[in-house]
């Protein structure tokens, strides 16, 4: 398939039905041995050792629908086209960081070359706390890893339309914010509810930016929702608004500290359930969040996830502790859960209406919003004032002008962003604005960003030394 043949979403469902008796699960494998926050931290080595365990106690990975291939590091490139690293992708990015995401693009590339109907990465570190702008770890991430393997697709197989359902217990406010001005991105994240978890967000009125808006869709889950209010929101909500929206690519950013033992949350949400969830949103690639109940959990919901990618029976599939008193759904919730549905649905319906509104009222014209975010692993604040250009032809052009200070000092920056489908006029007045925050020799910054994806060229320039390199 190459860029001048968009038609992808026929294409891959063609391609589903075509390899849906024959085609194999892929999986990669990284528990990242060498990387951990702290010995004693709940993002640490033995979080997949478990989970290898029970793979081969129970001959998963001897299955004929099962392939298993081997992660890469994922190029300084790749991660240039979503992230802004202060001070630069070295600092933030690990040799583990870039091989959990070469993870994803391992299975990516297996998926778009027919080798395999689906793939999940079983990788860590997780990602999706990582904003657009880096400036250290916050909820455990520092690199984003489905945002990497997304535009690695869109540069490599030239996908546009993309779906991520993010089934973390904790809002993906990381990829919520790089997918904000996006609107052939669909990111839908259910969450235990922000006003009683971590990072506090993700709440129904955060639908995405002036010319995405309705393409952000957040669903705070009462603590205690169970497998019946869960499965009922990816009934009532999220299947039907991917029938309509029909992206090429369903991706899984697959979180399971939803699980009723995880020591981090407030659920109850069991294996058999995120395995039922996976048969029924058939994402072709998941790639694993959370979870921290490294022992009674974990094994047991990555073990459902692939037998359900691969088509294979889950039914006998439980706990050691599983009790049907788990799951029983309070009446209230459900009244809730069907409000914030109605809700949801409303706005994706109105999105082109939101969107044409904005337009008429705001074209050519320059949006700004400031914003405060704290690392809360790296103890950094940053101060953020982001300015996005309103076009009427294009989802026009993003500057971030970001302050932060932290344990490695001070850091000012200036981040110009383009997207993959940025008109010529908007494109050139980025670039233009690129060349003209070199010429100034600025004091007020101490880095400047040019993130060009339809050119897939990435500069940052050091006011100090007045070099410019390519990232």
């Amino acid at each position: 398939m190459n860029k001048n043949n968009r038609n992808t979403y026929a294409y891959l469902q063609a391609k589903k039905e075509k390899t849906a008796s024959a085609g194999q699960t892929g999986l990669v494998f990284f528990p990242a041995f060498d990387w951990a926050i702290s010995p004693t931290h709940p993002e640490r080595e033995e979080r997949l050792l478990y989970t290898r365990d029970q793979l081969f106690e129970e001959g998963i990975m001897d299955l004929p629908q099962i392939c298993q291939y081997q992660p890469r590091l994922a190029e300084f490139k790749d991660i240039a086209r979503v992230h802004f690293c202060v001070p630069d992708i070295e600092t933030q990015a690990t040799e583990a960081h870039r091989i959990a995401a070469g993870g994803a693009l391992v299975i990516a590339d297996a998926l778009m070359s027919g080798e395999i109907k689906n793939g999940f990465a079983l990788v860590r570190p997780p990602g999706h706390h990582a904003m657009r702008v880096v400036h250290g770890n916050r909820g455990f991430c520092n690199i984003n890893n489905e945002p990497i393997m997304i535009e690695y697709l869109r540069q490599k197989f030239g996908l546009q339309r993309i779906a991520i359902v993010d089934t973390d217990v904790h809002h993906g406010d990381g990829t919520q914010d790089i997918y904000w001005h996006d609107p052939d991105t669909l990111f839908i994240s259910f969450h235990q509810d922000g006003r009683t978890l971590y990072p506090g967000s993700g709440f129904t009125d955060e639908i995405g930016g002036p010319l995405a808006a309705g393409t952000t869709l957040n669903v705070p889950l009462p603590p205690g929702t169970t497998d019946e209010g869960i499965l009922f929101v990816l009934d009532n909500l999220v299947l039907p608004v991917l029938d309509e929206f029909q992206p090429e690519l369903i991706v899984n950013s697959a979180g399971q500290d939803n699980h009723y033992s995880d020591p981090l949350a407030n659920m109850a949400f069991s294996a058999r359930g995120y395995a039922l969830l996976n048969e029924k949103l058939s994402p072709d690639i998941a790639v694993l969040e959370g979870g921290y109940s490294v022992e009674t959990a974990l094994p047991y919901v990555n073990l459902g996830i692939i037998m359900a990618m691969a088509g294979i029976d889950y039914s006998n599939l439980y706990e050691p502790d599983h009790s049907d008193n788990f799951f029983r759904e309070e009446r209230s919730n459900l009244k809730r859960l069907e409000e914030i549905v109605r809700e949801l649905s409303g706005v994706f319906r109105r999105r082109k209406e939101l969107v044409d509104a904005t337009r008429r009222q705001n074209s050519g014209s320059l949006l700004q919003k400031h914003r405060q975010i704290y690392y809360d692993t790296d103890q950094i604040r940053e101060t953020q004032l982001e300015t996005i250009k309103v076009c009427s032809d294009c989802p026009g052009y993003l500057f971030i002008e970001s302050a932060a200070v932290g344990r490695r000092g001070r850091y000012n920056i200036y981040c110009i962003s383009i997207p993959i489908k940025c008109c010529p006029r908007c494109r050139q007045e980025a670039r233009d604005q690129y060349a003209k925050m070199k010429r100034q020799d600025s004091k007020s910054f101490d880095y400047l960003y040019l993130q060009d994806r339809p050119d897939d060229v990435y500069l940052q320039y050091d006011f100090h030394l007045k070099r410019e390199k390519a990232l």
